[in-house]
């Protein structure tokens, strides 16, 4: 059917491209399936410029052409009212419809074809043909076939690369997350920070991620991914020393309850009438030694009233010791609710060990309660780590 007019009705504007598209003489290319082809475009409508919604009004207009397939050089005109199109278009208001039809022109995906009043209708010839039809026309639609069906095949490629890209990502991420885990240890100020420096770029895969913000976070986990290895072959070598730490420590230990045991049988007596004070009292469970957690954490001795530093006497330093840190009587409570009190005391000790490197002593008791509770933590990697650091220092 040929061109009846070149110029939209009303104030709406035509452009050079516009009008130089309709005048261009194209050879009639293969018939294509609508639907086909709708779901191709829906698939590269990015490069077209086009929304979701701009479709379902593409979509409506597609239905009220009778037959299945596009055919250049065909009747391609359709002429529903707005009222009729916006049934179609599941209610879509009108003046939205107007807009995304006007999206759809400017795409160069329909073009107007509007009668001198700017209703859409057609005048039937006495054999019942259409005579002639002012609406709303899908040829260009079917002339941009085997382009819309390059750029789709373009964006599938483009998506699964982008998807493979993301997998790396996640997996790298994960590699790295577990291997700074492991070389943090113990350090659980440094396993926080991990957690932090991690955490964007978690926040970064929960969004639909385009080529740039994964190229972002793929150069953010770069410098953490490659020094994970470096930290994670170190801890072996560390562990190795803590646990010759740990051996030593429990020599000295028992050696210093041969020494303390004395079969002179006067001072067992004055020991058990002082209460038997003199004697170490039970090892806690799953704690280390109390020689060695008193090598790693030397600076908690100054607050101890005795020369001899036991257990109870551990404890009761920390909680001389945890108002001075800033650490409230609530998670001081909490703590030893969660951990025991000598492990919560043992904590204690660690963070003021390191003081100075942890910004908020009491917010940091009560992450690592939590992690207690949790079952996440233990207090000897901690021990352990702060035994490699003196003995560096040394």
């Amino acid at each position: 059917m040929k061109h009846i007019t070149l110029t939209p009705f009303g104030q709406r504007p035509v452009t050079a491209a516009q009008i130089h598209a309709m005048q261009a003489d194209v050879q009639p290319g293969a018939p294509v399936d609508k639907w086909a082809l709708l779901a191709r475009l829906r698939v590269a409508r990015a490069n077209w410029g086009i929304t979701d919604r701009d479709l379902s009004v593409l979509a409506a207009l597609l239905s009220f052409l009778p037959a299945r397939m596009l055919q250049d050089g065909g009747s391609m005109v359709v002429f529903p009212s707005n009222a009729s199109l916006s049934d179609r278009a599941h209610g879509m208001a009108e003046s939205t419809l107007r807009r995304h039809l006007g999206a759809l022109v400017a795409a160069g995906l329909i073009w107007r074809h509007d009668s001198p009043n700017g209703k859409r209708f057609a005048r039937r010839a006495a054999v019942g043909r259409l005579a002639v039809a002012f609406g709303l026309d899908l040829t260009p639609l079917a002339r941009a076939a085997e382009q819309i069906a390059r750029q789709a095949d373009a964006a599938e490629e483009t998506a699964q690369a982008l998807h493979r890209r993301r997998e790396a990502l996640v997996l790298r991420l994960r590699d790295t997350a577990k291997l700074l885990a492991l070389a943090s240890a113990g350090r659980e100020f440094e396993a926080l920070e991990v957690e932090a420096a991690l955490a964007p770029i978690r926040r970064t895969l929960r969004r639909q991620m385009t080529a740039e913000s994964l190229a972002a976070a793929e150069a953010a986990l770069a410098g953490l991914h490659a020094s994970a290895h470096e930290k994670a072959s170190c801890a072996d070598a560390r562990n190795n020393r803590a646990q010759a730490e740990e051996t030593d420590a429990n020599a000295v230990h028992f050696k210093r309850h041969q020494q303390d045991s004395n079969p002179n049988y006067g001072e067992s007596e004055s020991c058990q009438e002082t209460g038997n004070e003199a004697a170490d009292p039970p090892q806690p469970n799953g704690l280390p030694p109390l020689a060695m957690v008193l090598k790693a954490c030397p600076d908690i001795l100054p607050y101890t009233a005795r020369s001899y530093v036991d257990w109870h006497e551990f404890t009761r330093a920390a909680s001389v010791v945890r108002p001075q840190m800033g650490i409230s009587s609530d998670a001081w409570k909490d703590a030893v609710e969660v951990m025991g009190s000598a492990q919560a005391a043992l904590v204690v000790a660690g963070i003021l060990q390191r003081f100075s490197a942890i910004r908020s002593a009491g917010g940091y008791l009560r992450a690592l309660t939590a992690r207690a509770r949790q079952g996440q933590f233990s207090p000897r990697p901690m021990i352990m780590s702060l035994l490699s650091a003196r003995a560096g220092e040394s």
